[in-house]
């Protein structure tokens, strides 16, 4: 049983520190197989099919995890466009700025 849960240690070790660079959809295959797989075992052991329920939870569990790290990644996506938007206008507004002033030296200039 100790070498069980050294095992298990081990190998969410591995994943939390290698999935550094995933996106979050392919954690959330990750993480939501290696969670619905527990789940699985442990309502398949209750009913006598830890095997079988391991499998449907990790299934299941990878499909439902996949879905929500792709609308995280959808959601990221849309907040970095919108990021590039404002920092496009406020660049044109300092832009803009430069040239008012710019106008106004000119303006200077003439009414002397």
């Amino acid at each position: 049983m100790k070498r069980y849960k050294i095992l298990t240690l081990f190998v969410l070790s591995i994943f939390a520190f290698g999935c550094s660079d995933m996106s979050n959809r392919d954690k959330g295959v990750v993480g939501g197989a290696a969670a619905g797989a527990g789940l699985g075992a442990i309502i398949g052991a209750a009913t006598g099919n830890a095997g079988v329920g391991t499998a449907i939870g990790g299934g299941i569990g990878a499909v439902s995890g996949g879905f929500i790290g792709h609308e995280m990644d959808k959601d990221d996506a849309r907040e970095r466009d919108r990021d590039e938007r404002l920092r496009r206008q406020e660049e044109d507004i300092r832009r803009q700025q430069r040239e008012i002033e710019e106008l106004k030296r000119q303006q200077q200039k003439d009414t002397y």
